[in-house]
């Protein structure tokens, strides 16, 4: 609680309780968009505006630029001066001295030159205008704040710097955060720069203009600064960034083909009218026709439809499992419809959604009756096991929405298919935020983006989510003879998922790795030898990435994780096999890299925790205390600053769809590496551990089994953590030398001693607790939460067939 701020919520409370129309604020000393709306109403109320309204509308505008401006000493309406006053404090600036209340002082016109500073436009004199009143009576910060950076608010201050007193622009925030509104700020800049009126949207006068202004090596002058603040607002790309510029340079360039690889635009490196439109807008140029090859439809794709998309060079359709009743639409996949499909050449990937359209309809419990249904609905139609289904959020959901109704049925969609064994994993349908929060917090496996929806504030100053795959951009009619159908236009990322090209199939997605890891336990049978046959199974896996080769000057894998039977990876190859790239999680439908894996649990097996589970073994070497090192080098030399390292961890330890050298796959490795290890150990072999692990549901709480049995406890994780940075032994100083020292960055048990490096280490042990305890989480709300919610499921199937 702030005291300054309590007493302008029990002032303006006080003093326009009475007044018609006046909506109260919650006197509880902490700031808001409800005491700045009642601030607001107040100033209306001096203003002679009835009745109040909670919004600083042109109304409001219109009146306080009649009244003129206000500066020191300027004493015509004392509430006035007052409100502007505790506004300030409420944003972090000190408004006025104790007892000087409604006086403008020297110490509001510092506070206004203060503000004014910070949002980047001139101090002149600490004076308020009407656009400074606006903004001193909203929610913008204007210095950084958690999350945001310092070069984005360098773009923001630029922008209002140069903009501000133009007519059509409003001094937007200056965080560090990009948002909608600087989004905004930035289209009507270039409006602006266009000889055109702003409006702040995409039109035919924008395109026009901007497909005039291609960029390429050595441009320069205000549309480079615009197109790169741009790629900035769009980064990272990958482990690519770039910053704000006026000459397009190698660099920079270097960022373009990066974005336009991404993007599934022609990798050119040149800032051309299609890559503006990318960069600016949800649906980029919508009449692209580079990668658009899918389309999502609600009609029935008949022989001649299916003819028509091949030939039009579309090669995936979505269609829609289910219509829920009273819907007029009749959009369900038809009988023979899949056959058609797969038979005319194209895939196909399945749509679920039961209304969607408010956020009523998602809670927890819609939710996990929706999987349930999806699931049998899939299953009559033959989906093999791995399908990934797109569940759809068709409408605006804010960021409030999004954490309060559509995360939690989420939570419920993907207990629902556990439920079920996990035979389908969810995708996601929505905007891009909406699609990037479900990513990360419930691991959907791929985003299927609205990017069509170019208004949706879910869509402004977000990126296109990294597990995006499908990209919504235009609608059409499509007409072919008499027949006519609307069809919408998809961008399709080529180096992810095509669909479903058939039906009816029982393969599990990971029996080419279960079959791969027998035939290789059958050769070690064969072989003999002095070491179990499961380890040779792990070091032949492991040995090529994890082995002692191209280590130059350094120790290498051989001396972290031990040696390998080199006379079994001899024989394991003239017999005809190799290593094995990835597979796929029948979970989670994420690749799965075999070879990190079977290094976890080749130094697992050989190196066991023992008891003391708050401290780093030399086997965790091998899995989670060897990433953890990887990744504080990443932080030490990476490009972007963050001011925690916590923030670090939770934007990118184990989150899916983020690019990391931790990532969520590797999170899965790890765990699953340990288990693996402890299944052998206990005496199972290598390939019943496997099965168990991909065929038989093991997985589908296996971070749950893996904190229980590797840490039990998140204080035995955290300091475990701590130890793998700063303990001593010689493994563990050899793999940070080898690990860390390699790459540049200043070992962990130096930076504890700099001022902040300890709280900085620190920050690395929570983060790798909140990462594990975040999935394990989930798992645990599912297995609590199922048989509430399935017996309650059951009494409601029982009360309807009564």
């Amino acid at each position: 609680m702030d005291i300054k701020v309590l007493e302008a919520q029990q002032w303006v409370n006080a003093t326009y309780g009475s007044v018609t129309g006046y909506e109260p604020c919650d006197e509880t000393g902490t700031t808001g968009w409800q005491t700045m709306y009642a601030l607001t109403m107040g100033l209306q109320h001096e203003l002679g505006i009835s009745p109040v309204v909670p919004n600083f509308g042109p109304t409001t505008l219109a009146k306080l630029t009649a009244l003129g401006d206000i500066w020191l000493g300027w004493n015509q309406n004392t509430n006035i001066v007052r409100i502007f006053q505790h506004a300030l404090f409420c944003k972090g600036y000190w408004g006025c001295l104790p007892g000087q209340e409604g006086t403008f002082t020297p110490q509001t016109q510092s506070a206004v030159i203060d503000l004014r500073t910070n949002m980047g436009i001139p101090a002149g004199n600490g004076t308020i205008i009407p656009k400074i009143a606006r903004c001193i009576l909203n929610m913008d910060a204007y210095v950084v704040v958690a999350g945001g950076t310092e070069k984005v608010r360098d773009i923001q201050r630029w922008l209002n710097g140069r903009y501000w007193d133009r007519g059509a622009y409003t001094i937007g925030p200056a965080d560090g955060h990009y948002s909608r509104d600087v989004q905004k700020s930035l289209m009507i800049a270039i409006q602006y720069e266009l000889g055109l009126s702003p409006t702040g949207g995409f039109g035919p006068g924008t395109q026009a203009g901007l497909a005039t202004h291609t960029l390429g090596l050595g441009a320069t002058g205000i549309f480079v600064d615009f197109f790169s603040a741009a790629c900035v607002f769009n980064e990272p790309v990958g482990d690519k960034r770039t910053t704000r510029r006026s000459t397009f340079d190698s660099e920079l360039s270097g960022f373009v083909s990066a974005f336009q690889e991404f993007s599934q635009l022609p990798t050119t490196g040149v800032g051309d009218y299609q890559t503006w439109a990318q960069l600016l807008v949800s649906t980029g140029d919508p009449t692209r026709t580079y990668s658009v090859i899918a389309s999502d439809t609600r009609f029935e794709i008949t022989p001649s439809r299916a003819e028509w998309l091949y030939d039009h060079g579309y090669r995936i359709v979505g269609r829609y499992l289910y219509d829920p009743p009273g819907s007029t639409l009749d959009k369900e996949i038809k009988p023979g419809e899949l056959a058609t499909i797969f038979g005319a050449g194209l895939s196909m990937f399945p749509i679920y959604q039961d209304n969607g359209r408010r956020p009523e309809d998602f809670t927890y419990t819609s939710g996990y009756q929706a999987a349930l249904n999806a699931h049998s609905l899939a299953t009559s139609y033959g989906f093999n096991k791995g399908a990934v289904i797109y569940f759809a959020v068709d409408f605006d959901a804010t960021q409030y929405q999004i954490d309060n109704a559509i995360i939690p049925y989420f939570y419920g969609v993907s207990a629902g298919l556990a439920n079920q064994g996990k035979r389908y994993v969810h995708g996601v349908y929505g905007s891009r935020n909406v699609c990037s929060n479900v990513t990360a917090k419930t691991f959907a496996r791929y985003s299927f983006v609205s990017g069509m929806s170019s208004g949706f504030s879910g869509n402004l100053g977000f990126t296109l989510p990294n597990n995006w795959v499908f990209n919504q951009i235009q609608e059409i009619l499509v007409v072919n003879g008499t027949d006519s159908f609307d069809l919408d236009r998809d961008v399709w990322r080529s180096i992810s998922y095509t669909g479903e090209t058939s039906v009816n199939s029982v393969a599990n997605p990971a029996n080419d790795f279960i079959e791969y890891v027998g035939d290789l336990y059958d050769l070690a049978l064969t072989y003999g030898g002095s070491r179990p046959p499961s380890q040779l199974v792990m070091e032949y896996i492991r040995h090529y990435r994890y082995g002692d080769f191209d280590v130059p000057n350094a120790v290498g894998w051989q001396f972290l994780l031990g040696g390998y039977d080199a006379a079994f990876v001899n024989y394991v190859e003239n017999e005809g096999y190799g290593i094995m790239p990835t597979f796929t999680d029948p979970y989670t439908g994420y690749d799965i890299g075999p070879e990190h894996m079977m290094a976890t649990a080749n130094a697992h097996f050989l190196f066991p925790t023992g008891q003391d589970q708050d401290v780093a073994a030399d086997g965790d070497i091998g899995g989670w205390a060897g990433d953890l090192m990887t990744f504080y080098a990443d932080w030490r030399t990476g490009e972007e600053e963050y001011g925690s390292t916590l923030q670090f961890c939770h934007d990118r330890l184990g989150v899916p769809g983020v690019t990391s050298s931790y990532g969520f796959s590797d999170l899965v490795e790890d765990a699953d590496g340990f288990l693996i290890a402890r299944a052998v150990s206990n005496g199972d072999t290598i390939v019943q551990a496997v099965q168990d692990l991909y065929n038989n549901g093991g997985g589908l709480q296996r971070f749950g089994d893996y904190f229980d049995n590797r840490w039990g406890t998140a204080s035995n994780c955290y300091h475990s953590a701590l130890y793998a940075l700063l303990g001593v032994g010689t493994a563990l100083g050899a793999a940070r030398a080898f690990l860390i020292g390699l790459k540049g960055a200043m070992l962990p048990p130096i930076l504890a001693q700099l001022p902040g490096g300890m709280a900085d280490i620190e920050g690395f042990a929570q983060g790798l607790v909140d990462a594990l305890q975040a999935r394990r989480g989930m798992e645990s709300q599912m297995r609590t939460t199922y048989e509430a919610n399935h017996a309650s499921y059951l009494r409601s199937a029982r009360e309807s067939e009564k």
